[in-house]
């Protein structure tokens, strides 16, 4: 039997997806995996091709700049010197991975725009006011915009710090209806499938309880990434009291999102429980107090 819920995400009109830096590159190298991401562009043409509005929220800047750089590790660095050279990082590698995307989304007559973000732009009153028009304006044309944090500038003053949280805020920003996290792993667990072999999959969780909640440990399975369970548990809080339904599903098969999209029953659905009293600034401004 249909679940009525996941039969109402076929109507879903706008979506944001999420990949992570993992997902995109050959982990025995680092090197980025063309394979994969024409997977995943095309994924996201067929959904703009079926009228729906598309936004894609990709990591890989920094890890595709150390690549380029030749840089392997840190060490020996002093802090503020580590800081330097991954925003460098990520000024050569945002390039290379635009350049990419471009290519890409150009073969399937599609046209990729860069939005790059930091916590000002959700912050501040008069930035989170033009950014709304920039996606707004953007997916009126046609576009499909990629976003990511804007890591060249961030310091710790105005970092985000991961794509799960990052990809919600701009679901919420642009009153998405739908935020799809693609990440190592299937979905909610009652604890860590990789080391509790009697961990339960959760494949839907109507309320966001405390408990819950408390679930997500900041943990990840790579060593690229930011973001943990913790993190998508955030981007949840943000993206459900916002009215915005979210799934979690494992990034292993780029498939999953036309399957998503379609109702299939595919990873953990996290449904919309709007708050009207929901501050999307004020809960951004104090990420990581």
């Amino acid at each position: 039997m249909m679940n009525p819920l996941r039969e109402a995400i076929k109507d879903k009109k706008r979506i944001v997806v999420k990949i992570g830096s993992s997902s995109l590159q050959h982990a025995e190298t680092g090197d980025m995996d063309y394979i994969r991401l024409e997977k995943l562009v095309r994924e996201l043409c067929d959904i703009q091709n079926q009228g729906k509005e598309v936004v894609l929220v990709s990591s890989g800047a920094i890890a595709a700049g150390k690549k380029a750089a030749n840089i392997t590790d840190f060490s020996g660095m002093s802090p503020e010197e580590v800081v330097a050279v991954k925003q460098a990082c990520a000024a050569i590698g945002q390039a290379r991975l635009m350049m990419t995307y471009q290519k890409l989304f150009s073969e399937y007559n599609h046209t990729a725009a860069q939005v790059l973000m930091t916590k000002n732009t959700i912050v501040d009153d008069v930035s989170r006011f033009n950014a709304h028009n920039t996606f707004t304006q953007l997916l009126h044309m046609g576009a499909i915009p990629i976003v990511n944090e804007n890591d060249t500038v961030a310091t710790d003053e105005i970092v985000i710090g991961d794509n799960d949280t990052l990809s919600a805020i701009v679901a919420a920003l642009i009153d998405a209806d739908l935020l799809i996290l693609l990440s190592d792993i299937d979905g909610l667990f009652t604890d860590d499938p990789r080391k509790n072999p009697d961990a339960r999959f959760i494949e839907q969780v109507d309320v966001l309880t405390e408990e819950l909640m408390g679930m997500g440990k900041a943990t990840t399975g790579s060593n690229v990434g930011t973001g943990g369970m913790n993190t998508k548990m955030i981007a949840a809080k943000i993206a459900t009291s916002s009215g915005i339904d979210m799934v979690i599903a494992n990034s292993c098969d780029l498939g999953a999102i036309h399957r998503i999209v379609s109702g299939g029953n595919v990873g953990t659905l996290f449904v919309a429980n709007k708050k009207e009293d929901f501050d999307l600034p004020g809960f951004v401004k104090n990420i990581h107090k």
